[in-house]
């Protein structure tokens, strides 16, 4: 079953067709997905962790980084299938995207993510 987010694109279309109907498109569709599954596990491993007091700082820097830049890239992704149409107020995309770009400000720059992912990794501060 489709989110409720994905099945607008069953019932855009194009051509006289859906845009979902078109090849690209579902595997477009099928990469967003697995990218939204993914991050939907990294949260959730996340969660079961900081319930068990075992979470640290730094895996909550790396899930905050990717679920951000995984979440905008998807919103991208939307506005190119929808094309000109993911721009105007018919489809709330544009919205997604301008609430994912100040997401990565507030919470942290994606490259302050970055180095304390990094730091961790080496034991060596980059800041």
């Amino acid at each position: 079953m489709l989110p409720n987010r994905i099945k607008l694109f069953a019932h855009r279309k194009q051509f006289g067709k859906p845009i979902a109907s078109f090849q690209l498109q579902q595997k477009k569709l099928a990469e967003m997905l697995t990218e939204i599954t993914k991050a939907q596990l990294l949260s959730w491993r996340l969660g079961v962790l900081k319930n068990e007091g075992k979470a640290t700082p730094q895996q909550i820097s790396l899930a905050k980084r990717n679920n951000v830049k995984m979440a905008l890239d998807v919103a991208r992704e939307s506005r190119q299938i929808l094309g000109a149409m993911g721009v105007v107020g018919d489809y709330p995309i544009m919205r997604h995207m301008m609430n994912l770009e100040s997401v990565i400000t507030y919470e942290g720059t994606h490259d302050i993510h970055l180095l304390i992912t990094g730091q961790d990794i080496t034991g060596i501060s980059g800041f």
